[in-house]
């Protein structure tokens, strides 16, 4: 059951049966005929039983990939890759000779590097955690060097670059101790005044006045920096959120214009806004498009010499708007500008505490025209004032919701 017979073994079964006819015709008995079919028969099915359909054939195996050059492999790795072949240089990449030179195959890596920490781990001295090397290539660079054995004697050496995070690190350092020294000079200051009220200098009211306007002004400092700190701390938490709500720019410099008027010893009076009547959307978030307003005409009142205009002009330009907020100050140095948006650093300390600031204004506009994907500009020369130019996207439709 299951054999499988051909089609050569149906013929032959055919001319079984014709055989066996024949012999009946010609007068043989019926048992010669009955004969003559079994045997056909059985030497058909023993002919053809177990035989199997024959297989197809097997496809041949695909030829292997050719295998790229080595040289070619590490050209394509963006970072500094070294093969050693004992202490010499065997292979190095296009990053590797760009950092280190195109001489430095066939060199000693030590001689190449010129790193004592380099030196260290390519000896085998010590363990084999990575190597900081600071000042290889540029001086404010930091690279991390590790290194491992591939076989047949050979070692692959790689240089990571950890420049940005060291700068982030440093920055973050400097930050806290700007911070905590910014902190506690008021605090200090609080401290020392009320200790001094609470001996006898508190009886003497004209004394306990004037100490208590110095606590009241120290503490609102005080609070003016951990207010711009919370600030400062959300804006970057949300700096890869675009904001998405369409603001009326124009309506927002009013409204800040207002507010301002009358502050800094009437330098309120001074600001000149220039704008068109209608709207001037733009996409942003409210609460920091208006805290970028406070502090770009608050220091334009506080550093400019009193009496000179403070421009406010904003323009549309296809699909962009452009807030420009200049005044006829001092100026400032050309090498100081690169700076002026570092957290804490300023031009004249001094003047800049006196007057209420807290290092951080600058630092809070970059911040907030980066989360707006937008552009922020200082240009500024001495004896002649300070431009300060914000470019803003505009929605992309021109019927945009203006929310008020």
């Amino acid at each position: 059951m299951g054999e499988i017979i051909s089609p050569r073994g149906w013929t032959a079964m055919g001319i079984v049966i014709i055989t066996a006819a024949i012999i009946g015709a010609i007068g043989a008995g019926l048992d010669a005929v009955a004969l003559s079919i079994l045997g056909g028969a059985a030497a058909v099915l023993a002919t053809t039983a177990g035989r199997q359909p024959r297989p197809e054939p097997a496809p041949p195996p695909p030829a292997p990939a050719p295998s790229a050059p080595l040289d070619v492999v590490l050209d394509a790795l963006g970072e500094p890759v070294l093969i050693l072949s004992g202490p010499r240089i065997a292979n190095a990449n296009k990053a590797a000779r760009a950092l280190l030179g195109a001489h430095i195959v066939g060199e000693d890596a030590r001689t190449a590097i010129r790193h004592p920490a380099a030196a260290a781990l390519l000896v085998g001295v010590g363990d084999a955690a990575p190597a900081s090397l600071a000042g290889l290539g540029r001086p404010d660079q930091r690279w991390e060097m590790q290194l491992a054995p591939i076989g047949d004697g050979r070692r692959l050496v790689h240089l990571a670059d950890r420049s940005g995070s060291h700068a982030a690190e440093r920055m973050r350092v400097d930050f806290v101790a700007n911070a905590s020294h910014e902190l506690r000079t008021p605090l200090a200051s609080i401290l020392g005044y009320v200790e001094t009220l609470s001996d006898a200098a508190g009886e003497d009211p004209a004394i306990r006045a004037r100490f208590l306007k110095i606590v009241f002004d120290e503490a609102r400092r005080m609070e003016r920096l951990v207010e711009d700190l919370m600030s400062l701390s959300r804006i970057e938490a949300e700096k890869f959120r675009t904001p998405a709500e369409s603001i009326d720019l124009a309506a927002l410099v009013d409204k800040t214009y207002a507010e301002l008027a009358d502050m800094h010893d009437g330098r309120g009076r001074d600001i000149i806004l220039e704008h068109e009547p209608t709207p001037i959307p733009v996409l942003g978030d409210r609460a920091q498009l208006s805290q970028l307003l406070h502090n770009l005409i608050g220091n334009a009142m506080k550093y400019g010499r009193p009496g000179t205009p403070i421009r406010v002009s904003l323009t549309s330009e296809e699909d962009v708007v452009r807030l420009v907020v200049a005044d006829q100050g001092e100026g400032i140095a050309p090498e100081h500008l690169p700076r002026l948006t570092e957290r804490f650093y300023r031009v004249d300390p001094g003047r800049s505490r006196s007057i209420g600031g807290t290092g951080l204004g600058l630092a809070i506009v970059k911040h907030i025209v980066e989360r707006h994907r937008g552009r922020f500009d200082i240009a500024s020369r001495l004896g002649e004032g300070t431009r300060v130019t914000v470019t803003l996207r505009s929605p992309a439709t021109a019927n945009a919701v203006i929310k008020q």
